[in-house]
């Protein structure tokens, strides 16, 4: 058995540049993990994979030519059921062994052969044997077909290909993109496998223009990425191709000067890594007068339609460059760079031309225009969805500040949407919010209220921004509140990998601004608020809503190092104020460290289930009647509580959680005893009833912070 690198490669035409990263790291994970677990791969084998526009590739080191034999024992069945009496071979056995491929003409000596083992209660036949390792053209013809079928491809293709039999005729083929060349190579030999038609050999095709020699006939698995490059000038790694893009990117920013430096945009390069085999990235530039429109509108076309990288200065201000990626380098570049500025010219004239006519009316000419825009067949029209805003944001606001506050959140929620039925924005829906701040602001609109025109949709994603001022907070508020409840009301719910409404994210987004900007909001006092605006469109789903923020505030407190324990404790009482569940969490933490904590922790366990049984016949007043309290355990419990309580409480009410359940740590003396000295359920039912009421007392008070019941183990 000998080990050698091996190489494998598919050449097809242009596959689809989003998908491509995802699909050559697919490629070359499937097949890599089919040659481990077929004993192909060594241990110490490393898979490498290649992406170009073109081509499919995996190189993986250490692959031998055959497997390791391996030893394999099978159960036949039960000793009793295998031999008879005599121990002979019953007709049974005989025909498993020789379904396996067993000797039995010498049944005595078949017989011989076989192990005995316990299997469970009963004694059975085992038989040994070694099964061959697979070679290497079997086991990469198992691992090709897995890698191709389990590609995470976006559409397939379905094409024809002409079969190589005598008699002519066609057979359909399905796969990203038309197959037109496969590479197996084990060191320099050829392994003969199959796949979408193609018999694999030793040759390539490098880049379409720029090729020394085409085929490219590749020496062996080692020389793929050297030759491919040298004679085929094709960068295969996509990983390399994308840190050459970003080099020269840098390089052509420094060579303009003036602190200039390509927008910074993973996605795009992403793309543009997709697009091209041999980079060549050439400055180009268009006519100032276009600067005049703003510059997010001028960037989305350039990378949106042309994908272009524009140029910012060191202010970040979008300079009239901009830089393209080329899959040619020509001795003069000059063509190259025109035809880019030609095709670059009429995108932003358009964009000059939207801005200019959408500016000849105001925001609020255009309010109007909504009621005509669908929102929701169920919720009605846009028009009707900000007047709910409206609704809700002035609720907001009233709870927030004065009347100012309350003037400008309706001003900024009336004329949110209304840059939706813009020219602009119907062309790139990406900057709605960005185009209607600039619109409000030409109109004469405060920049208070224009920053919450643009503000009200943040934040769009996880880690974006939060709204600059009150009034953004109160109509962004509002807006994802609308939605939620809406949504909700209808009973249009979020399922499995479903989301179309966005309604994690807006969940996520009432999280983050009602604990960032520690704003004093009640988050059921909110969503109840929310409701009447809808009038009879939709039923109160409050309760399920409050759990779905629930749910999504548990999962983000996780995520930033709470235990599920800490953070199912706190969030059991349904905390209203969500800036504080942070302290609530960092005071339960310092309980839980406290010597006193378990034992507090489970006594809470069970006065909880004493109250649930008790409650199940009627509610539990926490009034006590100190002259009913007998024992003296339940004395030394009153006269605690009377003591440590107004003091905890107090802590409490000044937002000190770690002091308030510190002072209560003291309760676990005079809890223990009471639990050993005091039947809670005495049969005088005065007796019982002041018990219940004293364990209530406790209850209420041990849990203000969180549910301590949920810390026992």
């Amino acid at each position: 058995m000998t080990t050698k690198n091996l190489l494998v490669e598919l050449f097809v035409e242009e596959l689809p540049p989003k998908a491509l990263q995802k699909l050559g790291g697919a490629f070359a994970s499937v097949l890599f993990e089919q040659l481990k677990a077929q004993g192909l791969a060594t241990a110490d084998s490393v898979v490498t994979p290649f992406a170009s526009p073109r081509r499919l590739a995996a190189q993986v080191t250490n692959v031998a030519d055959r497997a390791a034999d391996k030893a394999v024992r099978q159960k036949l069945m039960p000793v009793n059921v295998g031999l008879d009496a005599a121990g002979a071979a019953s007709p049974a056995l005989l025909k498993k062994l020789q379904a396996l491929g067993a000797d039995v003409s010498d049944p005595v000596a078949a017989v011989g052969a076989l192990q005995r083992a316990q299997d469970g209660k009963v004694e059975a036949l085992f038989y040994d044997s070694v099964l061959p390792g697979a070679t290497l053209q079997e086991g990469l013809q198992k691992a090709l077909h897995e890698a191709i079928s389990k590609l995470p491809i976006p559409k397939v293709m379905t094409y024809q290909l002409e079969t190589d039999c005598e008699l002519p005729g066609w057979s359909s083929v399905q796969f990203v993109r038309p197959a037109h060349g496969l590479v197996a190579l084990h060191g320099s030999d050829v392994v003969p496998v199959k796949a979408l038609g193609l018999t694999a050999g030793n040759r390539t095709q490098g880049h379409r223009f720029e090729a020394k020699v085409s085929p490219v006939v590749l020496r062996d698995a080692d020389s793929y990425g050297m030759q491919l490059r040298d004679e085929g000038a094709v960068i295969a790694s996509f990983t390399e191709r994308r840190a050459e893009i970003a080099r020269q990117l840098a390089a052509a920013a420094a060579k303009v000067g003036n602190g200039a430096h390509a927008i910074d945009d993973d996605a795009l390069l992403d793309e543009v890594t997709a697009l091209v085999e041999r980079p060549n990235v050439l400055v180009c530039s268009f006519e100032q007068e276009f600067l005049g429109v703003p510059q997010e509108c001028l960037i989305l076309t350039m990378k949106a339609n042309q994908k272009y990288f524009p140029l910012l200065d060191a202010a970040g201000k979008l300079t009239n460059q901009f830089l393209v990626v080329s899959n040619i380098t020509p001795e003069d570049a000059s063509l190259v760079v025109g035809g880019n500025e030609r095709v670059v010219r009429p995108r932003l004239a358009d964009a000059k031309f939207f801005f200019d006519q959408d500016r000849k009316k105001t925001l609020a000419s255009r309010v109007e225009g909504l009621g005509k825009v669908v929102y929701h067949n169920k919720l009605g029209t846009q028009g009707e969805r900000v007047e709910r805003v409206r609704t809700i944001a002035k609720a907001i606001a009233q709870q927030l500040g004065d009347g100012a506050l309350v003037q400008q959140a309706d001003q900024a929620a009336l004329l949110a949407k209304t840059d939706l039925v813009t020219d602009m924005v119907g062309e790139f829906p990406e900057l709605q919010g960005t185009m209607g701040r600039y619109y409000a602001l030409n109109d004469g609109l405060s920049e208070v209220v224009a920053d919450a025109i643009e503000d009200h949709y943040k934040p769009r994603f996880a880690g974006d921004s939060l709204p600059r001022s009150t009034v953004g907070l109160v109509v962004a508020l509002a807006d994802k509140l609308e939605t939620l409840v809406g949504m909700f009301g209808i009973g249009n719910l979020p399922t499995g990998d479903r989301d179309p409404f966005a309604l994690r994210r807006h969940a996520l987004g009432v999280i983050r601004m009602l604990v960032e900007k520690d704003l004093l909001l009640d988050l059921g006092v909110l969503l109840a608020g929310a409701v009447p605006a809808f009038g009879d469109k939709i039923t109160d789903a409050s309760g399920q809503l409050a759990d779905f923020i629930y749910d999504r505030l548990s999962g983000s407190l996780r995520e930033q190092g709470f235990s599920a324990q800490e953070v199912d404790a706190v969030l059991a009482q349904r905390p209203q104020r969500l800036a504080l569940v942070e302290k609530q969490l960092a005071a339960v933490r310092a309980f839980a460290a406290l010597p006193e904590s378990p034992a507090l922790a489970a006594a809470n366990k069970r006065v909880a289930n004493i109250l649930k049984k008790a409650e199940a016949e009627g509610p539990v007043d926490p009034h006590v009647n100190p002259e009913l309290l007998q024992e003296q355990a339940e004395q030394d419990l009153y006269a605690a509580l009377q003591r440590f309580v107004p003091e905890a409480n107090a802590q409490f009410e000044a937002g000190d959680f770690t002091a308030s359940l510190q002072t209560l740590a003291v309760l676990r003396a005079p809890v223990d005893a009471f639990f050993d000295d005091v039947m809670v359920n005495a049969e005088q039912m005065d007796l019982r009833l002041n018990r219940q009421g004293l364990l209530k007392s406790l209850h209420l008070a041990m849990n203000r912070v969180a549910d301590l019941s949920r810390l026992a183990v």
